[in-house]
């Protein structure tokens, strides 16, 4: 099988694999406590501390160990609103966000907050000039992920945080999930006050993420407890995911550019390919997009059925975000874009990995094309529904 769901969850490297296996046998004290057994534990985390801070370009104070991306945008937001809420109860997001902030601020809704869905454009891409719009005296929060989970689309961090700089009781939230390792981003230099990082879609275990949160920020416990991690997050430590993470994140940054790279000319590839195959549309843009993210939509298609169709040729890949892929509704990403329901019901994502050649690409390309072709003679062949009287 050729594996093209890297966005849902990516294949854990073989030494990471081996890191969290000796973690497990080794290092099984917990860090809180004062034995030998509980210093080694508290050196290891202290250790993986240090790699995430260095690689994110931050303090290892403001590195929060947490259970993944999900756990991350919700400490981030329910963190910032509770704190503050005296200050406002107004939050800017956008409607193109993972479920994972989406559906927290809808939660929160429910909870007497005011929450504003910037609209995007065609390509999937808010303006600095909506959040600049939507900025109210009662703004406490302004969550915008990196790179869209479903299109690709790198949204202007840089621009709006730079510009959020001239008000500083307005937090900025940015959710990296998809960006990390692909999409260089600098935290600092964007005016991040939060940031939410997850292992598993570089390489790394499942169930363990990162917060980064800014030095100096107050922000409200979702999970009381021990104290762990700076209080923020109390728990006793995933101490093997954790340095499992931390194998992965050193890992990047041995391959640094050059996967990047290698990525994009299987993207390209995969752009061209698909663009000559006769009812396939690309709803992925062309320009500011990740390296490893392309959806398409073939019209008249079901995405299950064509995912299946797929998958008995060898190809996995997806319909849409793997949280909500279970969910018989159009993509709400497609539709805010303005991509018909037909369209949207269609649509499929291909998302690309280290494992993943262009050899890949060339025969995900033929068997795409003898899929596609196959389904729409069948649905041409199916009868009208006959009209009622």
């Amino acid at each position: 099988m050729i594996y093209l769901d890297n966005s849902a969850t990516t294949r854990p490297h073989p030494q990471v694999i081996e890191t969290v296996r000796r973690a497990m046998e080794s290092y099984y004290g917990n860090p809180s406590s004062l034995h030998q057994k509980g210093v080694e534990a508290e050196n290891v985390l202290k250790q993986a501390r240090k790699v995430a801070a260095q690689y994110l370009g931050c303090k290892e104070s403001e590195v929060i160990f947490t259970s993944g991306g999900t756990e991350s945008n919700n400490t981030a937001i329910k963190g910032i609103a509770f704190q503050y809420q005296n200050r406002g109860k107004h939050i800017i997001t956008t409607q193109v966000e993972h479920p994972a902030v989406y559906d927290v601020c809808k939660q929160l809704e429910g909870l007497g907050f005011t929450v504003t869905y910037l609209p995007v454009d065609r390509e999937g891409r808010v303006s600095v000039e909506a959040v600049q719009k939507a900025m109210r005296p009662d703004t406490i929060l302004v969550s915008v992920m990196h790179v869209n989970n479903e299109l690709g689309t790198i949204q202007p961090i840089l621009e709006i945080g730079q510009w959020l700089k001239q008000f500083p009781k307005v937090l900025f939230h940015v959710d990296a999930v998809q960006g990390i390792g692909k999409v260089p981003l600098r935290i600092k230099d964007s005016g991040i006050d939060l940031l939410s990082v997850s292992a598993h879609k570089f390489y790394g275990p499942r169930g363990v993420g990162i917060l980064y949160k800014r030095e100096g920020l107050i922000i409200h416990p979702l999970m009381m407890g021990g104290g762990q991690e700076g209080g923020v997050r109390s728990g006793t430590e995933n101490l093997p995911a954790i340095a499992g993470m931390a194998k992965a994140i050193r890992i990047l940054e041995e391959l640094g550019s050059v996967e990047m790279i290698r990525l994009q000319k299987l993207n390209q590839q995969l752009r061209e390919g698909i663009a000559t195959i006769k009812g396939c549309m690309l709803n992925t843009p062309e320009a500011n997009t990740a390296p490893h993210i392309m959806n398409l939509s073939v019209p008249g298609v079901k995405a299950e059925v064509l995912l299946h169709a797929l998958e008995e040729k060898g190809f996995l890949i997806s319909t849409k975000s793997a949280c909500s892929s279970k969910v018989n509704e159009p993509s709400r990403v497609l539709t805010a874009i303005g991509i018909e329901r037909d369209c949207a019901l269609s649509s499929l994502r291909i998302s690309l990995g280290r494992e993943n050649t262009a050899e890949d690409i060339q025969q995900f390309l033929k068997a795409l094309e003898e899929c596609v072709s196959v389904l729409r003679t069948y649905i041409k062949q199916q009868p009208a529904p006959a009209h009622r009287k």
